[in-house]
């Protein structure tokens, strides 16, 4: 077969060394020798002799999302061989946690990630916020987390001097070094929207680096997730 389809810049190349790489802009592939996580539904094709496996319900086996406070389930890949990932054809991006790194990480935006990881459910300090609270995921130890993220991201440098203020359903992740609390604002778009003019932040303190997506969650979306 011949055409721009079957050109290098689509074909797949085999992996140089177990472990996650960015396959193409909106695709991870992990070359598994072993065990690695991903979320429940993200494998969209696989090769070589691999198992997959459900995890739990419980507090160990999902990622809290922010706001809702639902769950997101996992899976385990066990074996050896090769599978892609990826959600909605969402933008994917590669973070190495070293040892004594933290990331705190919006479950809504995990893909998968090394078992070597380690993470935690985790109450976003100051954000008590009704209906819900803001429940996030930390990951810490030393391996490779896959994110996925509608957009390319902004990564924003946070210092003592200035502090940075997000939208509660734009924010992906921050390092570790900084500290959380709500911001509330007076917002002329939610007066007009019949709102109490009262509109919500997450503003961060500290020294570090905020992810945010480039956009608000549309209404539909928020309630998929």
């Amino acid at each position: 077969m011949k055409g721009d389809l079957f050109s290098s810049e689509h074909m797949v190349q085999p992996a140089a060394a177990p472990g996650m790489t960015i396959e193409n802009a909106k695709c991870v592939k992990y070359a598994v020798n072993g065990e690695m996580m991903a979320r429940q539904g993200a494998m969209i094709a696989y090769r070589g002799n691999l198992q997959f496996e459900r995890k739990g319900q419980g507090v160990g086996g999902m990622l809290k999302r922010a706001v809702t406070g639902e769950g997101l389930p996992l899976m385990a890949v066990r074996g050896q061989g090769e599978a892609w990932f990826a959600h909605e054809a969402q933008n994917c991006f590669v973070v190495d946690v070293n040892s004594g790194d933290e990331f705190t990480v919006n479950g809504r935006n995990v893909l998968c990630f090394d078992a070597s990881l380690s993470y935690r459910i985790a109450t976003v300090k100051g954000a008590g916020i009704s209906g819900g609270g803001l429940f996030n995921s930390v990951f810490s130890g030393h391996g490779r987390l896959g994110l996925v993220c509608e957009g390319n991201p902004l990564v924003i440098p946070v210092s003592p001097q200035y502090p940075v203020y997000v939208d509660t359903d734009a924010i992906v992740g921050w390092t570790a070094g900084l500290q959380t609390s709500l911001h509330r604002s007076q917002s002329l778009g939610s007066m007009l929207r019949g709102g109490s003019g009262e509109a919500v932040q997450l503003m961060l303190q500290g020294q570090g680096h905020v992810v945010v997506r480039p956009s608000e969650l549309a209404p539909q979306k928020a309630q998929q997730h």
